[in-house]
């Protein structure tokens, strides 16, 4: 049964070699150039040792990359099943597959539809001072509210792959002295990843209105990026060339970012934002140039940016 198994794997993830009782794959995840992907088949275990994926039910690949035939060729073998399986691949589908969804608020008008109500004049005023063109604010999906919780803050959402609003940035455009009041949502997103082009380089910034400025970027909603995030693991699944664009005060935890992406194979530039409290201060033109003349990092050129820093 356990070569039937490995058959079936086989033709799901490719061919692999032995090491004791280990079972090496290319990674359908990461899709990494080596054979990272340890399966254990006595065991009913998985693991990639470059981007932790993990999970103790090997049937779950099989149900995620195979075909009907493959499925069904490998449930033959489970005529009885632990039923501690079933909540295995019940958390694992439910950890890669649930995602989230939230309402934008109530008040929520979006200024891509015209006309424009007469309380929108604030919040346009505040756009254009930040150079956000008419074109952003319909690609953006960029909105408002006068009223209720989120009142006098530019609203900018952020959908899934599926469309659906996971998450948005509201900014104030007057003078609150929170200037970001974010909804009770996990930031652990891929921000406006509907708008995303993988197959494209990607600009990673720190936040929406630096990603405005940017062409295919994504905002990290902060100045880190978690190994375990859904955005890293995202990059690994489908990028393979990066542009770090973080603030000049951020410099470290950017060369951390970088250094971790290197470690992975994701190719990596990084541009300079000096002179500049952050992109969202820059023209697009600047930008672009900045873009265009980013220094690609290696370990070694790593290395010596980390040493100009201390």
């Amino acid at each position: 049964m356990h070569s039937e198994k490995l058959q079936i794997l086989e033709e799901v993830l490719g061919s692999f070699y032995c090491s004791n009782e280990e079972h090496l794959f290319s990674c359908p995840f990461c899709k990494h150039h080596k054979k990272k992907l340890s399966i254990n088949i006595v065991k009913n275990t998985y693991k990639c040792w470059v981007c932790d994926s993990s999970g103790r039910n090997v049937y779950w690949l099989v149900k995620r990359y195979g075909n009907h035939k493959q499925k069904a060729h490998w449930n033959s073998f489970n005529e009885s099943v632990d039923i501690s399986d079933f909540d295995n691949i019940f958390e694992e589908e439910q950890i890669e597959e649930e995602k989230q969804r939230i309402k934008l608020p109530s008040e929520y008008v979006c200024l891509a539809n015209r006309p424009w109500p007469r309380d929108s004049k604030l919040a346009l005023d505040y756009l254009r001072k930040r150079d956000v063109s008419e074109t952003d604010i319909l690609k953006w999906k960029i909105g408002y509210c006068s009223e209720g919780q989120y009142k006098n803050r530019i609203i900018i959402p952020s959908f899934n792959d599926d469309g659906y609003c996971d998450y948005f940035i509201a900014r104030t455009y007057k003078d609150d002295w929170m200037k970001y009041k974010n909804p009770p949502a996990s930031r652990n997103i891929v921000f406006n990843e509907l708008m995303v082009d993988w197959a494209a380089p990607i600009v990673l910034v720190e936040g929406a209105f630096d990603a405005i400025n940017a062409e295919n970027s994504i905002p990290l909603l902060g100045s880190t990026l978690n190994k375990r995030s859904k955005l890293f693991r995202a990059i690994l699944t489908h990028s393979k060339q990066i542009y770090i664009a973080l603030d000049k005060d951020a410099e470290k935890k950017a060369l951390n970012i970088i250094k971790a992406l290197i470690s992975h194979g994701i190719e990596v530039h990084k541009i300079d934002t000096s002179d500049y409290e952050d992109v969202g201060e820059m023209t697009k033109e600047e930008f672009a140039k900045r873009k265009q003349s980013a220094t690609l990092l290696d370990e070694t050129t790593l290395l010596m940016q980390k040493i100009l820093q201390i």
